[in-house]
């Protein structure tokens, strides 16, 4: 008798929930939201909608699963940045500015969160908390990041780079490579600068 997916025992097959989970978020990312349904998530995954509905009880909460899921990746950047720079607030900045330039050239979609707040318009959606509670806690991680870096007002110059970072996602997708986000790191750099003084040699 054939195994069913949840007990077949191959090591290497992810389990049906996270292959739900990961084909979400792509598709998400590649069709948007609305663009995409539960039975072409379910196919993508190797699954079905009787799996899929058994781990997520609706599309809306697979929807903010997948946002959780995306979330865990802007946690590993943290923790990369501080171990790379352990104790030099100043370097794990330029870091940050640097990884986040790096994410710019490997979002071509832009930002998961700030698509899908654009797309959820209707008021109560519970994935508006998920991407209000993501988007609040990177903003005071790089307020308390700033505030080590020793920087005049770190809540404002958090807020600017924030800015500048979304900006130059929304730039990207209308006018490419090649319009104003290219100075994203330039752009950051100044205000760096313009908050914190040169780097003192």
């Amino acid at each position: 008798m054939r195994a069913t997916e949840e007990n077949s025992g191959i090591p290497s097959r992810p389990a049906p929930r996270e292959r739900i989970v990961s084909s979400a978020c792509e598709l998400f990312r590649q069709h948007g939201i609305r663009g995409i349904g539960v039975d072409a998530i379910a196919e993508a995954a190797d699954t079905n909608k009787m799996t899929l509905y058994r781990h997520f009880g609706s599309k809306d909460d697979l929807i903010c699963e997948a946002l959780r899921h995306t979330s865990e990746k802007a946690a590993a950047m943290w923790e990369e940045l501080e171990a790379a720079n352990p104790g030099d607030a100043r370097s794990q900045l330029e870091g940050w500015v640097e990884a986040r330039a790096r994410c710019l050239c490997e979002e071509p979609f832009g930002c998961d969160f700030a698509n899908a707040a654009v797309e959820l318009k209707e008021q109560g959606h519970p994935a508006h908390t998920v991407i209000e509670n993501f988007k609040n806690q990177q903003r005071q991680r790089l307020s308390d990041l700033c505030r080590s870096a020793a920087v005049d007002e770190p809540e404002v110059l958090a807020d600017t780079l924030s800015m500048l970072l979304e900006g130059a996602r929304v730039s990207r997708l209308a006018t490419g490579s090649e319009g104003p986000s290219m100075r994203f790191v330039r752009a950051c750099e100044a205000a760096i600068v313009s908050f914190a003084g040169p780097r003192k040699a």
